[in-house]
C-alpha cells in the first residue's frame, strides 16, 4: 500500500471589513480557492489540486486557515492563493486576501509554527503600546482568557485518587 504525501498550507485571511471574518465558511473558502486555481492554472491545475484538496481547519475569529493538498501540486496551490481577492457569502462580496504563513508536511508542524507566530505577533503588539496603561490592559486581557480548572473537577479527582 502506498501512502500519499500531503502538504499543509497555513494561511491568514486579511480583510479590512470585520464582517468578512464572520461570514467565512469552509465551503465558501474552498470554492474561492478552487476558482482562483482554475483562473490561474486552468483545467490542468484544477484537476491536479482537486485530488485531495480540503480545508482542514478554519478559525473565523482569528482568520487562520489550514489547507491540505497533495505534495506534487502544493506549488500550484500556493501560486494561486494571491489571486483570491474576495469571499462571497449570502450574495455579498467581502474583499480580502490570503496571506501564506507556512507550508508544512504535517498538521503538527503547522501548529508549532502558528504558536510561535502568535507569540511574535503578541510581542510586536506589546512593543507598539504607547503608554504603560495600554500595556497593562493588554496583559490583563490575556491573563483573563487563560484556561483554568474548575474547583469541583479537581476536588473530585483528588477524592478518587485517595480511595484507590
Amino acid at each position: 500500500m502506498v501512502r500519499f504525501k500531503n502538504r499543509y498550507v497555513l494561511c491568514e485571511v486579511v480583510s479590512e471589513d470585520p464582517r468578512c471574518r464572520q461570514c467565512i465558511e469552509e465551503r465558501v473558502l474552498g470554492l474561492a480557492v478552487r476558482d482562483a486555481i482554475a483562473r490561474v492554472h486552468g483545467d490542468y491545475g484544477l484537476a491536479c489540486c482537486s485530488i485531495s484538496f480540503t480545508v482542514k481547519y478554519l478559525n473565523a475569529y482569528t482568520g487562520t486557515v489550514l489547507l491540505r493538498c497533495r505534495k506534487d501540486s502544493y506549488r500550484l496551490l500556493c501560486s494561486a492563493l494571491p489571486f483570491v481577492r474576495y469571499l462571497e457569502s449570502r450574495a455579498q462580496r467581502y474583499p480580502c486576501f490570503l496571506n501564506t504563513l507556512h507550508v508544512g508536511g504535517t498538521i503538527r508542524t503547522c501548529q508549532k509554527f502558528l504558536i510561535q507566530y502568535n507569540r511574535t505577533q503578541l510581542l510586536r503588539l506589546l512593543q507598539n503600546c504607547t503608554n504603560e496603561e495600554e500595556r497593562q490592559c493588554i496583559q490583563k486581557s490575556l491573563l483573563s482568557c487563560s484556561l483554568t480548572e474548575e474547583q469541583s473537577q479537581s476536588g473530585d479527582e483528588e477524592e478518587d485518587d485517595g480511595t484507590e
